[in-house]
């Protein structure tokens, strides 16, 4: 038996980078001699920074790397994320009713020995005309007023309200490449993989590149993007389109800049449905992420931009707006043989709930955790992978096309195509008909195949105004007083919260600041030391 010794990632970007760090980070807790983690990336192949969006588990996966957070903030110019805001999509702007809702990531709140509120939500007992999210997390309230997850104080990715972070994608990378290399060993090759060439069993047995020749490892990552240069091109594992769920497959996005350098930040990402797509909101230090998702068989590219410009407004005049195309869908065989595939790679969902770096986290975490010791034992370790990663994102799937097809608006072929029962998937209607007569159930989700909670499910299938009827079992909840003190005191601890978590900007601004004076510290210690 072959001991797997090297690791090669091809590509940079997030996905190549957090990968690498990953890793490389996993294997020196093991043994630093163990595995070797290389990565070779294009000098001649940029990166886009429109803005980025992440899921809560980014936090512990910085943290397992060993990142600090202010540098991070600095370095990626991040900021905070609470949850998502969706503006006009369960009607069209003008219709009479609620124009937005809000999906944070808290937990809904449940006291040891209190009734679950979202049963006692649904028959009334919650303030006349409360949405969910507000009757049972004090965080809608806490973003409505600007203010951040945490204290300065708290410890890094640590804090009172559950959230994940905004950022530059393409600062993001820098930050990561930096830190791969200098605190965990991550080898860099600055090269354009010109080729990969197979062995007589179909294995990767080389990439070559213009600058440096031949590069072999026993494992080949393709962090190559929608490109999938080794997955695709060489190892020919097929993509599944999922466009006949998911309709969307063009974005136009621009960097706005602010009105005034300090305009407060949404600690959230705004998503405002349009009538071919939804477009993207995200505040980051000095500029906004702004993009438009659609359908290219509902719109063309000259509308979408001009949907776009309308409301971005004059801060997008001067400004050039970037297309990009996709496909939402997956290879159900992301590991193939000595090749695994990381990120856009493998699959791509449309960037609704962000789950783009998720699924970059979760492809890296699972292939750090069946890494086999032994090149003998991949085929086992592929497949395990692989039925996992097809799991994640069927049900993912699910989630996002449930945004879609519950929709009331009819104002456009888009929406009303969405609510064709031929194109919501057979588990998603399931799911709907079993909760129009019982809320989601955490029974209804197999945890390690999920990546959203029950709790999301509540939020988002609520937030549109979805019809659940409790009624005939309303004497199966008899603590209707418990759960009207709790709806109160969530309220009353609302209001504390305000006072004692501060403004986002501000925050975000102070530790940058912190960050900035350690590091000048850290020099005038090195000169007086070498003085």
């Amino acid at each position: 038996m072959a001991r797997l010794k090297k690791v090669l990632i091809v590509g940079g970007g997030t996905a190549g980078w957090l990968a690498a760090c990953y890793l490389a980070k996993a294997v020196s807790a093991v043994d630093p001699r163990s595995v070797q983690v290389h990565l070779v990336e294009s000098p001649d192949i940029g990166l886009l920074g429109v803005g980025e969006a992440t899921f809560p588990s980014i936090r512990g996966t910085l943290s397992a790397i060993g990142l600090d957070e202010r540098r991070f903030l600095v370095g990626a110019t991040a900021t905070y994320k609470q949850g998502i805001h969706y503006r006009h999509w369960v009607r069209p702007p003008g219709a009479p009713g609620p124009d937005h809702f809000f999906h944070p990531f808290n937990v809904p709140s449940q006291r040891p020995g209190g009734p679950e509120l979202l049963p006692y939500w649904l028959l009334g007992v919650a303030p006349a005309g409360m949405p969910f999210a507000d009757a049972v997390s004090m965080q809608t309230t806490l973003v409505d007023h600007s203010r951040a997850p945490k204290r300065a104080r708290d410890a890094d990715y640590q804090g009172p309200m559950n959230h994940a972070f905004h950022f530059d994608a393409a600062c993001f990378a820098r930050v990561l490449a930096e830190h791969g290399q200098q605190a965990l060993g991550v080898v860099r090759h600055e090269a354009t993989v010109e080729r990969t060439e197979l062995d007589e069993r179909g294995a990767i047995a080389r990439v070559v590149t213009k600058e440096e020749g031949a590069l072999t490892a026993d494992l080949y990552v393709d962090c190559t993007g929608l490109r999938g240069a080794l997955i695709g091109n060489a190892m020919q594992s097929p993509f599944r389109s999922r466009a006949d769920v998911l309709f969307a497959d063009r974005a136009v996005a621009m960097q706005v800049p602010y009105d005034t350098p300090d305009a407060p930040i949404a600690s959230y990402t705004i998503s405002t449905a349009q009538e071919a797509g939804w477009i993207w909101d995200i505040g980051l230090q000095k500029r906004r992420g702004v993009g438009y998702v659609y359908s290219s068989r509902h719109t063309d590219d000259q509308r979408a931009e001009e949907v776009f410009r309308r409301y971005v407004g004059p801060a997008g005049d001067a400004l050039k707006a970037m297309h990009i195309k996709f496909e939402t869908g997956y290879r159900p065989e992301h590991w193939r043989k000595n090749c695994v595939a990381v990120g856009l790679a493998g699959g791509f969902v449309e960037p609704l709930e962000s789950t783009g770096i998720a699924l970059v986290e979760l492809a890296t975490y699972m292939l750090t955790h069946l890494l086999p010791i032994d090149t003998d034992e991949m085929e086992g370790a592929a497949r395990h992978f692989n039925e996992m990663m097809v799991a994640r994102y069927d049900r993912i799937i699910d989630f996002i096309k449930m945004h879609y097809c519950l929709s009331q608006r009819r104002d456009s072929r888009f929406w009303i195509d969405n609510t064709d029962p031929a194109s919501i998937p057979a588990t998603l209607q399931d799911k709907l008909a079993k909760w129009k007569r019982r809320p989601p159930h955490r029974l209804d989700f197999v945890s390690d195949l999920e990546m959203f909670m029950t709790s999301s499910w509540q939020y988002v299938l609520y937030g549109m105004e979805f019809k659940t009827d409790l009624e005939p079992m309303r004497s199966a909840y008899p603590q209707v007083d418990a759960a009207r003190h709790e709806f109160a005191m969530i309220q009353q601890a609302a209001l504390r919260a305000l006072d004692d978590l501060p403004d986002h900007r501000a925050l975000v601004e102070q530790l940058c600041e912190e960050h900035v004076r350690r590091g000048q510290g850290h020099a005038a210690g090195v000169v007086h030391a070498s003085a």
